[in-house]
Order: structure tokens, then sequence, then C-alpha cells
């Protein structure tokens, strides 16, 4: 932007020095460019059914559309001439106010919508145009799809979350052109936010081999050990599945059974750990109990044929066997996590079958073991994405956490795919120094098998939850796990819904179950540390009949559940004893925490 003096005209030096930049800018631009293209041509080769759903799904829908159409032409014709009718309007009262010599936008009845923040929205009549006319063909993408009969309920879901998908990334402020605040600031810095934007996104691409995934944080903003996951502890054992973390004491006294946690292996095990004031693992251990913490092996193509059994026994049991050996206890206290809550209740239920009864209780948050009703991520379980999904890991003997990583981030596709990537690309900014979404972009790859297994067997057939799976040699159901349990879902999570959780939960075997719903989502509702306040919990000790039953005469308290669950632990802990050094004389510290495993790049 051409900038002036306070008491003169237009500073010639100054526009020269603004021209030369924006030139050196476009000269920039150009080189980038070149990049981007180099980057680019790194891509794998695409795999269309992991990209997007089958075409036999949209071509399901506008079938049934037209079918409609044909028998009732009356209904198709009055929704086109509505929304005609309405856009040529919208078209003329903007043309007569120009006309009339008035700058200004028409009357706005569009719903509040934070993408659209900038004033010039509601202001400027061209941006105003854009706005008003991108909604009424959202408002009339969801009527044509409302009034499509000939869809089962499930195919109406996966439509309607893929139009929206096609919706939101058609908004206007995805598009230089249409976005005021990324113009303004290309104005404003004399094209500068654009280089720095395009930046980015070379870097981003590089950075994916070809793919694109957008940075959610600072990547140089936190170094593992440093300023995350920094909680003081040792690996006392490894294989090669897992590293196994003990932590050092902070209390003179603690419980004599020790506490293992299993953090899901899709992403990694510090979100338990980003920062002392929000970290679960310090404040477990400030609590007076001996810790351990799985680490799972980021898995390369030599994983290829680990499957759910390996998890199980490699994972689970051997590391529950090893906190037994180094604690001298004869039980533990067992946490999974999301996938390794699934797990864990398996294991648990393997131990039970072999007469094993070395987990005294165990804890589940954020568990999914009921599949009929999974939620938002059922999109994804249907057989053109799985059968996508094994020939990619077919051919790549695992499953790349680029997939992962998109598929969870467009079930929030504004909030972590556009918005992110409109500050980052069009706006020039840096990625803020976020913890949490640090963590959220350190994923992990899955073994081929494994990751098949778990969407054919546990997602697709539901068979832990009717009974009928198999692992380690043994037919297991959730009937089988008879140890007390304790359950943590969170309200508004999109990947293990509260109400999914509960029905699994019911069904299991124990006679002892304690059910908590968490405000918030997957991470923010688990992530909840004391003192804060920022979000409650909910909690009801009746028979847990139906989910909506339960939850309207539960009893809503302020602040953490964490409390409630360590009262609930520490009854189920033993007496107190000295406290424990992480290791012993057959498990000798291998590294300090967080360990190897959480830092390793695998091979490709």
């Amino acid at each position: 932007m051409t900038t002036t003096l306070k008491d003169g005209p237009e500073n010639p030096d100054e526009t020269a020095a603004n021209l030369a930049k924006l030139n050196a800018n476009i000269e920039k631009i150009e080189t980038l460019t070149q990049r981007l293209v180099q980057a680019m041509a790194q891509k794998r080769a695409p795999n269309p059914a992991v990209e997007a759903p089958g075409h036999g799904l949209f071509a399901h829908a506008v079938t049934a559309y037209w079918k409609e159409a044909m028998e009732n032409p009356g209904k198709l014709i009055e929704q086109q001439a509505a929304l005609w009718g309405k856009t040529l309007k919208h078209y003329l009262d903007a043309q007569q106010a120009l006309a009339a010599g008035k700058f200004a936008a028409p009357e706005d009845d569009t719903p509040t919508d934070r993408r659209f923040s900038n004033p010039l929205w509601k202001t400027h009549p061209y941006f105003n145009f854009v706005k008003q006319q991108y909604f009424r063909n959202v408002a009339a993408m969801e009527q044509a799809l409302a009034n499509i009969d000939d869809l089962e309920p499930h195919e109406r879901k996966r439509v309607e979350h893929f139009a929206r998908q096609i919706l939101d990334m058609m908004a206007p402020t995805n598009f230089l052109g249409t976005n005021p605040d990324a113009l303004e600031r290309a104005v404003a810095t004399e094209g500068e936010s654009l280089v720095k934007g395009l930046e980015n996104l070379v870097r981003d691409i590089e950075g994916n081999r070809g793919d694109l995934l957008v940075t959610l944080a600072d990547r140089n903003a936190f170094t593992l050990g440093e300023n995350i996951g920094t909680t003081e502890g040792a690996v006392v054992y490894r294989n090669r599945m897992i590293e196994l973390i003990q932590y050092a004491p902070t209390t003179e006294t603690v419980h004599a059974t020790p506490i293992v946690i299993f953090p899901p292996w899709i992403n990694k095990f510090y979100i338990l750990d980003l920062k002392p004031a929000n970290s679960l693992i310090k404040w477990i251990v400030d609590q007076g109990y001996t810790l351990f913490v799985v680490s799972w092996k980021n898995p390369d193509p030599s994983y290829a044929d680990v499957g759910l059994d390996q998890y199980v026994e490699e994972g689970f049991i051997t590391a529950i066997n090893e906190v037994k050996a180094i604690t001298g206890e004869e039980k533990v206290n067992a946490v999974g996590y999301c996938i390794a809550g699934t797990t864990l209740t398996m294991a648990q239920a393997v131990l039970k079958k072999r007469g094993d009864k070395s987990v005294n209780s165990a804890t589940f948050f954020t568990t999914l073991t009921d599949f009929s009703d999974p939620g938002e991520v059922s999109v994804f379980l249907d057989d053109d994405f799985i059968d996508g999904i094994e020939a990619q890991v077919k051919k790549d003997g695992y499953l790349d956490k680029y997939f992962m990583a998109r598929t969870f981030s467009f079930l929030r596709s504004n909030d972590l795919v556009y918005a992110p990537a409109i500050r980052n690309y069009m706006m020039g900014e840096t990625p803020p120094a976020f913890d949490l979404l640090f963590w959220n972009g350190d994923g992990t790859n899955l073994p081929a098998r494994m990751a098949v297994e778990y969407l054919r067997w546990i997602c697709q057939d539901n068979r832990l939850a009717e009974g009928r799976i198999t692992i380690c040699g043994e037919t297991i159901g959730l009937k089988d796990v008879k140890v007390p349990v304790f359950a943590v879902a969170c309200e508004a999570d999109h990947i293990a819904p509260w109400k999914g959780s509960f029905n699994g939960f019911r069904h299991y075997g124990s006679k002892d179950k304690t059910f908590i719903v968490s405000q918030s989502g997957h991470i923010a509702g688990i992530v909840n540390p004391p003192g804060k306040d920022k979000y409650g919990h909910y909690t009801n000790d009746a028979e847990m009949g139906e989910a909506d039953d339960w939850f309207a005469s539960a009893t809503f308290h302020k602040g953490s559940w964490w409390p409630q669950w360590e009262s609930w632990l520490n009854g189920r802990s033993g007496k107190m004893i000295a406290a424990r050094q992480p290791g012993d004389k057959a498990h000798p510290v291998l590294a300090p925490a967080p360990g190897t495993y959480v830092s390793e790049i695998p091979a490709s």
C-alpha cells in the first residue's frame, strides 16, 4: 500500500521504495512457485478410494434426486425457481443501490458465522453480495438433499457429510479474490504476506512428500523433553512394540498398586504430558502413585504383519507383566485411552479367559467398544473407503499417518483445515505456539495388518461388542471384562461419541461400573486439570439403561473429573509404601523420559 505524508503530497521516495518492495515480492513468488511445482511432483500416486467417497455414493444420490424430479417435477421447478428468484432479486437490489449512488450493502439476514467476521462482509456491496449468494447456495443444496426420499439413513448421512465438505471448501473465505482479510493484508504489506504464505505452503508440501497437510502449530516452538513432555522418568523396558516409561516419584510414599497407562498409538503419548500445568502424568505422580506409561513404536514397512494379537500380547500383556516384575506387586490398575481403551478391553478379556488376575481395575478414556453407532466417523467406515485403505497398506506395508490425520481433520474441516490454511497461506502468519496443536500434528503410522483388522473386525463387523472376536486364540466379548471399571466420555467428542462409549460400557461384565461424561471434546475433555474449572462433568449412580435417560437425570459438577477418578482409584490402590525409583536390577534405565520411540522417524 502506498504511504503518504501526514501534511503534504505523496512522498516520491517512499512510493519508489514500496514499489521496489512489491516487485521484489513478485520475484520471490515466482521462485517459490517453481519450488511448489517441484514439491508437488513428489506426491505419491493417488488412490481415489482413500481420497474421496466412491462414485457410487453420489451416483445413488443423484439417481434418487432425478427419480424424485421425474415423479414430481413441480417440486424441482419450485425449488429452482425459488433459488433463481432470490438470486435475481439480490442482484437487482445491489444494482439499484449502486445506480442510485449508494455504495452500501442491502439488507442482510444471513446467519452469524465466524468465517465472515470482517466488517466488509456486511458493509461492502461486493463482499456482501458474494456472502449472501454463498449462503443461498448452501440453503438450496441442503433443501435439495432434504427432499431426496429414496435414500437409506446411512446413505443420507454420508451424502450430507460429503456435500457439506464441498460447500465448506467452496466458501468465499477460502479464495484470495473473495477474502477481504487476505486482500487487506496483501495491500498493507506490499505483497509480503502472500510471499510468506507461499513459503508456508511450499514448506508444508515439501514436508509431506508432495501431499498437503496444513501445519497447525509452530514446529520450532517445542522440543520434546525440554518444554513439552518434561515429567521426570525413565525407560525401564523396551521391545519391538513398546517402550515402558516409569516416572520418578514426587512424594515420599506411594500407593502399593501401580498404574499403567496405555495411550493410543494413532498419536503419541505426550498428549498426557504437554506441560506441567496440564499434565495428567505429573498430576497422577503428585497424588502419590507409581506410574508407568507405554510409548508405542512408530511402525515402518517391516511391521506390515503386526496385528491386534501382537498389540495385545507384546504390548498390553507384556507391559502389565513387566510392571508387576518391577514393583513386586501381583496386580496393576490399567488405563486405556481411545483405541488403546478398546484394546485394553480385549487384553483384559483375554486375561480373564486365561485365568490371569493381573488387572485390579480398568479405566477407559473416550473409548468405543460398540460400533453399532460410531457417530460422525461412520461416513468413513463403508467398503469404498476401507477397500481403498486395504489396497494402500498392502502396497506400503503400513497406513501412513497422512491418511489418519487428514480423515480426522476433515471431521472438523473449518477449524482444522480451512481456517489454519487461510491464516498460514493467505495471511502469511506463522502458526501459533500451541502445545496441543503441535501434538496433533505429530502423528504415527499404523501397521498394515492391524489397521485392516481393526477397521474390518471392530468397526465394520462389531465383533467385540457382539462377543465373537478371536484375539490371541481366545474368543472374547465385553461380558468378559469383570474387574471394576471406570469410564470417561466427552460430551462433544466427534471421534468417540459419548453415547457410543456409554452403550459399549454398560455391557461390560463387571458389577462395579462408574461412568462420567466430561464437557468438551476428545482431547480437551480429558486434558482438563483441576483449578481452571474450564469444563465440568456429569455423574449418575443410576442403572445404566438408555444413554439419554442416564444423562437427563445426571448431576453436573463444576471443574475437572480428575479428583473424582483419583478418589475412586485411591480405594483400589492398596496401602501406602516407600516411593519407588524407576527400574530395578533386572530393568536398568535405558533412556530418560520421554524415551526414544516417541521421536523416531520411521523409514518409508
